[in-house]
Parts: structure tokens; sequence; C-alpha cells
């Protein structure tokens, strides 16, 4: 039914536009992606780590909407080892692993046999757990070894999928070894194209500059699946989903959503799963048969059944290749027979019945959309799909920015400098080095630039501080240093300058500044913190719409709300009550800190809003201005009493030990102690609130 088709086409195309595939936001995923990739691996260097961080599958590529619900997927290699094709790639003074396949070893898969690092000589004996020695001498790396280490760094919280490890559910980390050189199973790609309608000449000549990867996975059924290694070409894959136009964006889109709707109604053996990089390659090989005039948004349908009848010939043949990888079948340990011909049955019947199956598609109401009127569907930018998709990118991305920011600080605090600012002039000059460097993008510019202004606020920050505690006034350059760390983003770095300004005595400056930041911190800006996931979805409405025309670094930060951080170098430029955050461990209470929690939880924190209002309750007190005082007492009042409010907060518990002590200096002590138990319900453990909770009960048993 062509003329079916051609409308039905165009439908979907402007449907799956409004669900986050468009052009648009395919753009603002890689660039954000490749936007976290820079900030992981400037860290690295900073830390002195040789890792490189890589961002793949569908959330970098753009190939995923909001119903799809994919992961975010990591590989970081470890460059430390020089894994050698053949020994022409021995290096001295390098922990050196040759690839070694034998006749009975299983497609895409190697063993690392350990060489000397002085000569180029096989090791011979190795008792470690990390390493496995065979029957002949042969010592092997073992794959298990970054379960290992993930394990112990994880502890409870470490999950296992495949090759990947992790912490949390929508997140895998995958840790990876650097081939060298192509092998030979790779190369044998490049011999072979030339005379397809795609990839393009272009793209193909950019893929032989690309490297690959082992990945710590052995072969399902293999004797020796815990030292086997797979073969990978992400890079290579990842070129080629970027080179991909729109339309073949949105089909591969459809085949995932098709896969996840449809799939368990024809698999049934529980240990079978047809995957989204079934449906990946599958899209491969019909580009690659294809001339470019199919893939138009007219035969949009079209395309998808071309690549559902590419799906039916690998079940027909009962194999499918890998696109890239020579002498695979991406069935074998995935689908067994039985399911594939249930699953050729099925997409049979699909295309047999002219592609309605799409009206029954569930994921992202795809189904009902298709169903409306073309004049009843919102349009992109305005949909509210499109919208949440671009603040929850951005929102994620300073999130991923402020994570780092911590391992940075902490690494800096932790230096075995005598002082912290000489600790910060190193790492900011470290940074401004990274800036110049050739190899360094604009992706890395833009991360350096934002690191080196936070930084620059913690140095005026705790030169100040040294200042107050010498009772010297504030010589020019903390001034310019202040100056130059404003606008981190829309409100921490003020108000860590109006603290500085109250713990100095100066009311009325501080005043202004607060007023300053109370007139920006409108409710179009979005709070950020890299310190705790508490909210995944407490995105404002109006950050969402603003980031749809306003992506760039500079525009964001100014509709961001970063939390409000001391360092304990930093005290006296914080109000003396927020000294205890800094000391909260009582007992054991470090032993019971998560793996986030250990670099934050010596600093004291604190969401910009309720420190705004604290700040101004603080300020005008001391101004004696009572109706300003009370006006942001009941602020303050109302976070803590609303609980749709309290655990929005990133840290709730701060939040109320504030609105605690504010109860204090109203003469109000029983209340005080209340929120401080209201404290202690939402974080039992390293909580001030217990600090506090002692004070006023002794106070109260002395009376």
């Amino acid at each position: 039914m062509p003329g079916f088709f051609l409308h039905l086409s165009e439908v979907l195309f402007f449907v799956l536009d409004c669900v986050g595939v468009n052009t648009w936001v395919v753009e603002r995923r890689r660039d954000t992606f490749l936007h976290r990739e820079a900030m992981w691996n400037v860290r690295f260097q900073l830390e002195g780590d040789d890792n490189t961080t890589y961002h793949f599958g569908s959330q970098s590529e753009g190939t995923t909407t909001p119903g799809l619900q994919s992961d975010t997927d990591m590989l970081i290699t470890l460059n430390d080892w020089n894994i050698m094709y053949s020994m022409a790639d021995w290096q001295q003074g390098k922990a050196n692993f040759l690839m070694v396949r034998y006749a009975d070893t299983p497609p895409q898969h190697y063993m690392l046999q350990l060489y000397r690092p002085n000569l180029p000589l096989p090791v011979t004996h190795m008792h470690h757990p990390d390493f496995v020695t065979d029957s002949q001498g042969r010592v092997f790396l073992s794959n298990m070894l970054m379960v290992r280490v993930a394990a112990a760094e994880w502890g409870d919280a470490h999950l296992r999928r495949g090759p990947s490890n992790s912490d949390r559910e929508d997140m895998d980390y995958v840790y990876a070894l650097k081939c060298k050189t192509l092998p030979s199973e790779i190369m044998s790609w490049f011999t072979k194209m030339g005379q397809a309608y795609w990839p393009s000449q272009e793209t193909f000549e950019a893929a032989k500059k690309c490297v690959c990867f082992l990945v710590p996975d052995g072969y399902h059924g293999s004797v020796n699946k815990n030292t086997e290694w797979r073969i990978t070409p992400n890079l290579i894959e990842r070129l080629l989903m970027f080179s991909l136009n729109i339309v073949q964006i949105k089909c591969l889109v459809v085949l995932k959503i098709i896969k996840q709707q449809e799939f368990v109604k024809y698999i049934h053996h529980t240990n079978c799963k047809f995957t989204t990089f079934h449906c990946k390659t599958a899209l491969f090989f019909t580009l690659e048969r294809t001339p470019p005039t199919l893939w138009t948004k007219c035969r949009l349908i079209e395309c998808i059944v071309k690549c559902l009848q590419t799906i039916l010939e690998f079940l027909n043949q009962g194999e499918c290749p890998h696109f890239i990888v020579e002498g695979v079948d991406l069935f074998d340990g995935k689908l067994c027979r039985k399911c594939q011909l249930s699953l050729e049955q099925a997409l049979q019947g699909m295309i047999q019945d002219d592609m309605h199956v799409l009206f029954h598609l569930q994921s992202d109401d795809l189904g009902q959309r298709l169903m409306l009127l073309p004049h009843e569907v919102r349009p992109y930018p305005g949909d509210n799909v499109n919208a949440a998709v671009c603040g929850k990118l951005a929102r994620d991305m300073f999130d991923m920015y402020l994570q780092n920011v911590t391992d940075v600080c902490y690494m800096l605090c932790n230096s075995e400098e005598p002082e912290l600012c000489i600790s910060l002039d190193n790492g900011i000059t470290m940074l401004e080095n990274l800036a110049i460097n050739l190899s360094a993008t604009h992706y890395h510019k833009h991360f350096i630039k934002l690191m080196v202004k936070y930084l620059t606020s913690i140095k005026a920050s705790v030169k100040s501080s040294g200042s107050i505690q010498s009772a010297q006034p504030h010589p020019q350059d903390i001034w310019q240093l202040y100056g130059e760390s404003l606008n981190t983003d829309v409100a921490s770095s003020k108000l860590k300058l109006a603290s500085m300004h109250y713990c100095r005595g100066e009311l009325r400056r501080a005043e202004s500044v607060l007023n300053e930041v109370e007139f920006d911190l409108d409710d179009s800006v979005q709070p950020v913190c890299g310190c705790r996931d508490i909210v995944k979805d407490n995105l404002s409405k109006s950050f969402c719409e603003y980031t749809v025309q306003n992506y760039s670094h500079e525009q964001l930060t100014k509709k961001l709300a970063f939390c409000v951080r001391f360092l304990r170098e930093e005290k006296l430029c914080a109000p003396q009550f927020l000294w205890c955050e800094m000391y909260r461990a009582v007992g054991d209470d470090v032993d019971h800190r998560k793996r986030a929690e250990r670099y934050w939880m010596d600093w004291a924190e604190v969401d910009a809003r309720p420190f705004l209002l604290y700040l101004q309750y603080l300020t005008y007190r001391g101004l004696g201005v009572r109706h300003r005082q009370l006006e942001a007492f009941h602020g303050l009042e109302d976070m803590v009493t609303a609980s749709d409010k309290i655990h929005q907060f990133h840290h709730p518990e701060t939040v109320i030990n504030l609105f605690g002590h504010c109860c204090e200096l109203e003469g109000n002590v029983y209340r005080a102690l209340e929120a401080y138990n209201a404290s202690l319900h939402v974080q039992p453990r390293n909580n001030a609130a217990n600090l506090h909770k002692q004070r006023l009960e002794l106070m109260l048993n002395t009376i």
C-alpha cells in the first residue's frame, strides 16, 4: 500500500520529532556526552591517571527516547598497559601483554599473555589473583580483575552485567584495554568495503584512524572464560552512528521500540535475548545495500520494513554476522534456534499486516500519537518531551561536572603541599596548561574554563579566611579573585561572597549581594549538586523551556544554582553554625559513609535557596530589620515544613539544621530540638544535628 505508507511515514516522522528524535535533540545528546567525556579525561589528567573515557550507546548516539529508558554506557581504558598484537608492539618499561589466539579460541576473543617490561620475553611465573598460569608456564591476565576492583570499591552496591560493573542501575562502566594495532578480523572489514552504498568514503577513511578495545568478557561456553577478552570496535561503530542522517536514526529508534514492545511475545526461553545491537547491525547491513535515495522522510516506513527484512534474512540463515568483526555470529549465546524461528514468524506477521504494529506501540505513547490527526500532534521544540529532554541533559551534565569538581577538590585538599592555596595554584596551572595543549578540544576547554573559575572561588575564600583570622584588611588580590569567580553559576559564588561580608561584619555589603542573588534566583533556576542523587526528576518546567533555546555553558550557568560549599580552610568565611557540618561524624559515622560521601562530608554543603534565606535571616538580624528577618525565617520554615519541598533538596538535613538554628535565635529551644530530630529522621548518621541535639539537651538538663 504505497499511498498508505507515504502518509504514515510523514506522520511517524513528525511524531518522532515530538518525542525527542529530531536533529536538534540528537545534536544536544551528542554534544552533552562529548562534554562529559572531556570532563572525565581532564580529571584523570589532573589526578595523574593514564586513563581515557568514552561514552558509547544510545544516550550518546541520540538514538533513544525517554520511554526507552536507555542506560548510560561509559568505557574507561587503562592506558598504563601496552597491548601487543605482535612482538613488534613491545615497549620498554611497560607492562606488555600479547594478544594470543589458539585454534579453539572463540571468534572475537583473545587471551592476554604477560611479557616482561625490560626484555621482550614472556613472564613464566606469577603468583597473583589477577593472573592465571597454565600448565606450560604461560601467564595470562584474568578478566576478573575488573570485577574484583569494582566489588572492592562499591561493596554491596556493586552490580555486574556482562563486561560492565556499576553501583547504579542506569549506568554501566566498562573497563577496557586499548589495542595498539587493529587485529586482522577488523582490518579485513577495510579490505572488503569500497563498493557499498554506505558508509561514505570520508567516514571510511576516518574509521581507519580509530583504535579498538578489549573488554573483560569471556565467551559464554568457553573453558577459558575468565581469561578471555572480547575485541570491540566501539569507536568505529560510534563514527558510523554519527554519520547517520535523521531518517536513519528514526528508523533505528522505531526498531528498538518494536523490539521493546513485542519481544516478550516470541521469546520463550528466559536466557534468550534479541538486543538493540541486533537492530543496529541490521540497519548497518541495510544501509550498505540500499541507495541513499531510499532514506527520505516520505519513505520512512519502507526503510523500517527493509531493516526488518534484513533481520528476517539473518533469522532464516540462523546467523547474524557482525558488521565489522569478521567471523562473529551475534545470535550465538543470545538467541537459540527455537526463539529465532518464533521471532521470524512474528516479524513476518508485522510486515504482512502493513506495519499496523506501529499503532500499538506503547513506548512514549507512540501508537496513540500516530492515531491523532497531524494538527493535533504537538510540534517540537515546544513539545514538553523535547523541553524535558533538554533540561535533563543540561542538569545531568552539570551534576557530572560537580561530581568531577568534588573529586578534584578532594585531591587538592589531600595533596602533599603545606597550604591549600599552593595546591589550588598548582591545580589551576595544570588546567591552564591542558587548555593550551594542542590536543585539547573545545569540549575540554569549556570544562577547564569552568573548573578554573570554581577553584578560583575557593582560593578567594581561603585567602579571605586567612585575612579574617589575622584581623587584617583584605588586600586587592582577594577582591580580584572574587571578581574573577563570581559567575560560576547564578548563586553559589555570590552567596560565598555575601557570607564573607557577613563574617567580616560588613552587613550592608552582605545585604546588597543577597538582594542581587534573590533577584536572579527565580523559578527558572535549576538547583544542581554533585554530592547526591536524591531526586531524579525534580526539573523546573521553566528551566527546561529555557534550555530549549539556550544551551551554551555561559547561558546555562545563568540558570543553574550549585550547592554552596565551604572547605575547612574556608570556615572563617562561613557562619559559625555551619562549622559543625565540617565535623559531622559522631562515633563510627565515618565507617557508614557511602563511596561518594567520603569526599564532601568533611565540608559544609548546603542548597543555594535555603542558604540565601539563612544568610538573610542572620544579616537582617544584625541590621535590626525585624520584618525582613521574619520574612526570611518564614521562608525557611515553609521549605522545612512542606513535605513536597524538603525532599527536593540535595542536603535536606542541613536545610533543617539551619532552620533549627534560626529557631534557637528566636528563643524557641524546643522547636529547635524538634527540628534537629526531624533532621536526624532524614539522615540519622553523619549529621551535625547529633551535635546540636546533644548541646540543647545538655543545656535543658542544666536549667
